[in-house]
């Protein structure tokens, strides 16, 4: 699924629509699960999945291929845009399960057992890649990339010093970064 993804991405970079087809089918159930965990609403959700797909179409040059996978780039673009709408609409929900007749009509077509079990493992390494991390650092870095709080909140929320949560998070990317890649 990756391979396709990074295909149809370069694809993208001449224009070509049914490149666009391809990407949307394989990346969107993806896209709009993790647009629904951040914005909390299927129709806000729904609204940044065709922005995700318009602003991948336009800056699909930007995709270096030799950086990493696809999939990570447009889960990267979906997750700024997602930020974005956070910040400007002063969302700041710490957590909002969505009801069970919101999801029904979401797109079926998710992975299939292979990919599934690929994906649970990466999950698995990445949850404990978070465990490595001290608490208060994991929480942070979730703040601040999966609520869209910024650094001024996560360090009124800790009291430390603005820098000093800066610091706190470039170090805790980078030991989630390190952890990963092994």
């Amino acid at each position: 699924m990756q391979d396709e993804i990074t295909r149809s991405l370069l694809r993208i970079t001449q224009k070509d629509r049914a490149a666009l087809n391809v990407l949307y089918q394989h990346a969107a159930p993806k896209l709009m699960g993790l647009l629904m965990r951040m914005l909390g609403n299927k129709a806000e959700a729904e609204d940044a999945l065709q922005e995700v797909f318009i602003r991948v179409w336009d800056r699909a040059a930007a995709f270096d291929p030799e950086k990493g996978n696809g999939l990570n780039w447009i889960c990267a673009v979906a997750r700024n845009l997602a930020l974005d709408r956070l910040r400007s609409n002063r969302v700041r929900q710490v957590s909002q399960q969505v009801p069970v007749e919101d999801v029904h009509d979401l797109a079926a077509t998710g992975p299939g057992p292979e990919a599934q079990s690929i994906l649970r493992a990466e999950m698995e390494h990445v949850v404990r890649c978070f465990g490595e991390l001290p608490e208060d650092r994991a929480a942070a870095v979730k703040g601040a990339y999966l609520m869209g709080l910024s650094y001024q909140d996560l360090a009124a929320r800790y009291d430390v010093p603005l820098n000093t949560m800066r610091t706190w998070l470039r170090r805790a990317l980078i030991s989630l970064r390190e952890c990963l890649d092994r």
